[in-house]
């Protein structure tokens, strides 16, 4: 029979195995704690490899043709921008184009015209009125056959002027009347008739002064406008497509500021002065010019086409088309 100091000494001693029993087993969780934290399985790394293999192959199958279809579309884009740009300042200079004096070369790689920077009504010898007309018939060789007054608003760059700086008259314009393109009115060829005039001086007044006057000198009949109307030339202006047979090293090229010249484009732009130029596209692969001119109802229709392409690129080529009406009306 167990006394009771047994009792409290079997307390004590069940005590004492419990707290080391909880003590190996907090050390053994620590130790798995410590184990976990420092390593994983071969199978772990196994799964992972598997996983990064699989993100690969979908990223390398599926990414690249959307992220170069996003840069070729990029491409067109410019290239489209670019080409109607260009296209846009053709078509400005073909508005303002000297009636009858839009032309093509036989390649269609050439486009000429003289441009005009403002126009008005002249005083004609049958008005009969006092002042300066333009004299067709009644030259006498004096200053007065060199001179005539404009009919309407001043041509000076004043303030009651509605003229800008960019229509102002200026010394080495020239005055066109009745232009048909054609002899003997025909503002290119002057070699028999002429009915174009260069301006001696940049006008203070409604009066135009020039170098000379061919309109007296012009065969008969002499080649009147039915409207009193003239023209007033700045420059002739060529635009040239360089397009390089299925390359892309083509250039698209504005060439103004040179003499005007009698023979059909391509012209001598080294004649004379030498031009001034200006590039207004580039990776052109080709393009055309065509000219379809309805005399009968003075009336013109001006067709351009151009092809881009970004070279090291598959975005492929870009061909814009577009159409100018012109009116030729003298």
């Amino acid at each position: 029979m167990k006394t009771g100091s047994d009792s409290l000494f079997d307390v004590a001693q069940q005590s004492h195995h419990r707290q080391r029993a909880r003590g190996k087993q907090a050390a053994g969780s620590h130790v798995d704690r410590l184990h976990f934290q420092h390593g994983f399985t071969l199978v772990e790394a196994i799964i992972v490899i598997v996983i990064t293999a699989v993100i690969a192959a979908v990223v390398a199958i599926f990414i690249p043709k959307p992220v170069q279809a996003y840069f070729d579309s990029a491409d067109r884009a410019a290239l489209t921008d670019v080409a109607d740009t260009a296209l846009r300042r053709m078509a400005r200079d073909l508005r303002l184009a000297l009636p009858n004096s839009i032309r093509v070369s036989a390649d269609g790689k050439y486009l000429e015209l003289l441009l005009t920077k403002t126009g008005g009504r002249y005083l004609a010898e049958e008005d009969m009125a006092t002042g300066n007309p333009l004299r067709f018939d009644t030259c006498d060789g004096t200053s007065g056959d060199r001179q005539f007054d404009v009919v309407g608003a001043a041509l000076a760059g004043n303030s009651g002027s509605p003229f800008g700086p960019e229509q102002q008259i200026a010394s080495g314009d020239y005055v066109v009347v009745y232009n048909l393109g054609q002899a003997p009115a025909d503002a290119y060829n002057c070699t028999a008739s002429c009915n174009r005039a260069q301006v001696s001086s940049t006008p203070t007044d409604n009066t135009i002064r020039l170098d000379s006057n061919p309109f007296c000198a012009q065969p008969e009949p002499r080649m009147k406008s039915p409207s009193m109307r003239f023209q007033v030339v700045a420059t002739p202006v060529t635009y040239y497509c360089d397009g390089s047979a299925g390359g892309l090293g083509g250039t698209l090229t504005r060439y103004w500021d040179y003499t005007i010249q009698e023979g059909p484009p391509p012209v001598n732009l080294s004649a004379g002065t030498s031009p001034k130029s200006a590039l207004l596209a580039t990776g052109v692969v080709s393009c055309s010019f065509d000219y379809d001119n309805l005399r009968n109802i003075h009336s013109g229709l001006v067709g351009l086409t151009i092809t881009l392409q970004v070279p090291n690129s598959n975005s492929g080529a870009v061909t814009l088309f577009h159409q100018v009406h012109v009116d030729n009306t003298p």
